[in-house]
């Protein structure tokens, strides 16, 4: 299990009746900020996803804003340069190797702008930044500045992201399993589902990430397919700040709601 504890615990009684389960899964669902696949059924559901949105895109901010007002939790997808792939897949502004560190950190603030009512970030490919020390001190310097959390997505095995998170002192945790990914059917989204299920029943917690996008509809529907299984298994779905022992967990039940 990859969660990680750096502040004051949160005691069992500060959990609402339906979360004081064997097990919790946050499940975040990154690409949002577009109009594409999943989109509306992940909002017209009630499925307490953490939505991560890519900054700058047509609809980020909209997104955000709906999203505030449904009751999820916001994250920022950050975008950041890939050892391989095309530019094109980043969107503006990414964060990449050639900026200087004030670029950098100009950047994330411009990002934590378009993307209001956001509770934390994970990267968005990234294999390339997440191992320069550099740039994601300067990225997180950020964060930590706006009380912020950080998932590492788990691009790379040599991640410097919890290294420099401990350090800074920002709660942070590492993503345990994807949904998904460009080729995947409902049916295999369902079996990742009972996946990260089961780990939450042996570990307590588990973070799984999903997309929307192309296969966006396959990833909802195996998500909504596992749900019975869920509840079967007494393991909850919740927003991933409840899996992070934090200052902001203060009123965990409905912090993430509060106008900013």
């Amino acid at each position: 299990m990859n969660i990680y504890f750096i502040t004051t615990p949160i005691t069992a009684s500060a959990e609402s009746p339906e979360e004081n389960k064997n097990g919790k899964v946050a499940i975040i669902i990154d690409d949002f900020g577009g109009d594409t696949g999943g989109v509306e059924h992940f909002f017209e559901s009630d499925i307490p996803i953490t939505v991560a949105i890519m900054p700058f895109l047509e609809e980020s901010t909209e997104q955000a804003h709906k999203a505030h007002e449904l009751g999820l939790e916001v994250m920022i997808h950050l975008p950041l340069e890939p050892k391989r792939g095309k530019k094109s897949w980043l969107g503006p502004l990414p964060i990449t190797a050639d900026l200087e560190t004030d670029e950098v950190k100009k950047r994330v603030e411009k990002a934590i702008e378009d993307v209001p009512h956001a509770r934390g970030i994970n990267n968005h490919m990234g294999s390339k930044i997440v191992e320069d020390e550099r740039i994601i001190r300067a990225i997180l310097e950020v964060v930590k500045d706006h009380g912020l959390y950080v998932i590492d997505s788990g691009t790379s095995g040599k991640t410097v992201i919890p290294k420099i998170a401990k350090e800074l002192e920002i709660p942070y945790s590492v993503r345990d399993s994807f949904l998904d990914d460009t080729h995947s059917s409902r049916s295999h989204v369902y079996k990742q589902m009972v996946y990260v299920c089961n780990m939450a029943r042996n570990y307590g917690e588990a973070i799984a990430i999903g997309h929307v996008g192309v296969k966006g509809l396959n990833t909802y529907h195996g998500i909504t397919d596992a749900l019975p299984y869920f509840k079967n298994k007494n393991v909850s779905i919740v927003p991933v700040s409840h899996l992070l022992e934090t200052k902001l967990e203060e009123k965990p039940g409905t912090f993430w709601q509060e106008k900013d």
